[in-house]
């Protein structure tokens, strides 16, 4: 194995990936440490929602602000890693990476491992300016270029606040293999990988559109990713034999189109552009990433806030039976009733009609009724709601009956996205003997934020930070040209019989990502799946003006954004799935009209 802190490499970094969320599956770190050779193991655990989760941790204890779960699971994986030669990089510092950080050598002191621990700060900007009202927290996603200071530095260990994910992956690569801040294109195909393995098993088969095609046994366990880095920027992702799941062009290309937007994808290190990757099957349980083209990245730096919105309840009425729709009016024309004196500032009301005529079990019977309020008023929405829900116990229409008892309203957080000058930005690496490294933002002047230049070399060239946009495909928001799917017989089908889906969210914002397996099919989508097509198949979203499409030929995949479709984000809950999980899933259940011969092509695995 090599070690990424000492001279530049040609040899592979091997890193690894052993959480995708704060609460993902506490045994993947050691699972990862002993299931095979790595160089790096990195964890992620922050988004958007647990950033609030964070800063409302830190309110109570000053010390705190960090994911506790990491330092629990290096109990045992602290020792492991060390033997083992692995450097463990994480983001779980939160907003507190300084205090992770000397938690984790109290703990090596205790345990007796000699580990040397550095962790990287300056991302906390709450103090340096007005955000406005209520905002709890204020965090600049930075780049990898911190982490490499410290592994070149000698760290064994280092802890990050809010890094983008990638950066979990840039960082070791550019301190493993020497490369400069205009190494676009290698840097650009190592964001790429860190995309892959930022969100763990959804590359190895977890939330797969074709999971019944993943082997049977390997179903309920997928084993965690891993990518094999080049010294050219490629990457081979695959995972430790013998885990469960698998690797496949699908479970990649799923995960490349999920959290994204354009072709695009902007961050602190470099833009790399989505619309250049080519996978490519390289043995089983083993895809290669290459091609990946990489531009120079924005001069700002995304800011993260979340503030505390306001209070929210929710009832929900259970309607059994005939006369559903009858029942459903009685109910919310008594609740409009007793709302009318102090009325929240938002009400929502929701009919899930999940019955079915002449149902066997009563639940099938039976249909939801869900309200949803709002206020800055912890009273108006509290039990001054649910109170005068439950007061129609013996008043309403028959069989009536609540999910849950009467509740007090809940906080809710909002996450909104700012940008600041990355010049403004003080991004620091602490390295393990406490030295502060200042580590700069990228410039054509200036192309070495990663560290002291190592001597380059053959092969290792710069490529342009100023390469045209026009030399790449993938224009903003584009559509079909104009032209119909020649004329074919056609069977009424539910979408997904030929597309797979991956769908999440950032921030308000809704996205959707649609592949398919075959040219064929991809050649049918395109000119189905127009922006006005998508607003027929989910009706919710037509509302929504911001619905923006964009083309992903080299994965025969389109990919939707749709802004405001989430509202104020996750954290403020506004939707049945509030964070898009499932908007896939549900367009692919969709019928469409679909030419027969895909329908009756066997696909049953990935077709290139």
């Amino acid at each position: 194995m090599v070690d990424p802190v000492k001279s530049p490499s040609a040899q592979p970094l091997r890193i690894g990936n052993a959480s995708g969320f704060y609460g993902d599956r506490f045994d993947a770190l050691r699972e990862m440490l002993t299931g095979g050779p790595l160089d790096v193991l990195t964890g992620d655990y922050l988004a958007e929602l647990t950033m609030l989760i964070l800063g409302r941790d830190l309110l109570k204890d000053p010390q705190r602000g960090y994911a506790k779960t990491y330092l629990a699971q290096l109990e045992e994986g602290l020792g492991l890693a060390v033997d083992r030669g692995v450097k463990l990089v994480t983001n779980a510092g939160g907003l507190n990476p300084a205090g992770l950080a000397r938690e984790i050598r109290a703990l090596a002191d205790r345990l007796g491992i000699p580990v040397r621990v550095a962790h990287v700060e300056g991302d906390d900007l709450l103090d340096d300016r007005d955000w406005g009202p209520g905002v709890l927290t204020a965090n600049a996603y930075l780049g990898g270029a911190g982490i490499a200071a410290c592994l070149r530095a000698g760290a064994d260990v280092v802890v990050t606040g809010r890094v983008t994910d990638a950066a979990l992956v840039t960082g070791p690569a550019a301190a493993h293999f020497g490369w400069l801040a205009d190494d676009l294109d290698r840097l650009a195909g190592a964001v790429v990988a860190g995309h892959v393995l930022e969100c763990g098993t959804q590359a190895t088969g977890g939330n797969y559109s074709f999971f019944q095609e993943i082997p049977e046994g390997g179903r309920h366990r997928p084993g965690f990713p891993l990518a094999e880095i080049h010294a050219d920027g490629s990457a081979v992702i695959t995972k430790h034999p013998g885990t469960g799941g698998a690797v496949t062009v699908g479970t990649v290309t799923a995960q490349l189109l999920y959290e994204t937007a354009g072709p695009r994808y902007l961050g602190p290190d470099v833009t790399a552009r989505l619309d250049t990757v080519r996978l490519t099957e390289d043995g089983p349980d083993r895809v290669r990433i290459s091609g990946v083209r990489g531009e120079a990245p924005p001069p700002t730096l995304k800011t993260g806030l979340t503030r505390v919105g306001g209070w929210r309840n929710e009832v929900v009425f259970v309607l059994t039976g005939l006369d559903i729709e009858a029942k459903a009016a009685l109910a919310r024309e008594q609740l409009e009733a007793a709302m009318a004196r102090r009325r929240p500032a938002e009400v929502q009301w929701i009919l899930a009609r999940t019955d079915r005529p002449d149902a066997e079990i009563q639940e099938e019977a039976s249909a939801f009724l869900r309200l949803v309020v709002r206020d800055s008023d912890p009273e108006t929405v509290g039990r001054a709601i649910s109170g005068a829900a439950v007061e129609l116990a013996l008043a309403s229409y028959p069989g009536f009956h609540l999910t849950a008892p009467p509740g007090k309203g809940m906080p809710y957080g909002v996450f909104e996205a700012a940008y600041v000058e990355a010049r403004q930005v003080r991004h620091v690496a602490v390295l393990p003997d406490g030295t502060r490294v200042r580590i700069p933002p990228f410039h054509v002047t200036n192309p070495d934020p990663f560290g002291v230049a190592p001597q380059r070399g053959a092969g290792n060239g710069a490529t342009s930070p100023h390469r045209p946009a026009d030399e790449q495909p993938g224009d903003r928001g584009a559509e079909p040209p104009d032209g119909e799917n020649p004329a074919a017989p056609t069977r009424r089908a539910p979408l997904g019989t030929v597309v797979g889906t991956r769908s999440g969210d950032k921030a308000g914002t809704a996205n959707l990502g649609i592949w398919t397996r075959t040219d064929a099919a991809w050649q049918w989508l395109r000119q189905e799946l127009t922006t006005e097509r998508l607003r027929q198949l989910l009706p919710e979203a037509a509302r929504f003006p911001g619905i923006e499409r964009h083309e992903f030929p080299h994965l025969r995949a389109l990919n939707f954004t749709i802004d405001g479709f989430l509202g104020q984000g996750v954290a403020s809950q506004p939707r049945f799935d509030p964070q898009a999980k499932a908007l896939g899933e549900w367009l692919r259940a969709r019928c469409v009209d679909i030419p027969e011969e895909l329908l009756d092509l066997d696909t049953p695995g990935d077709t290139r």
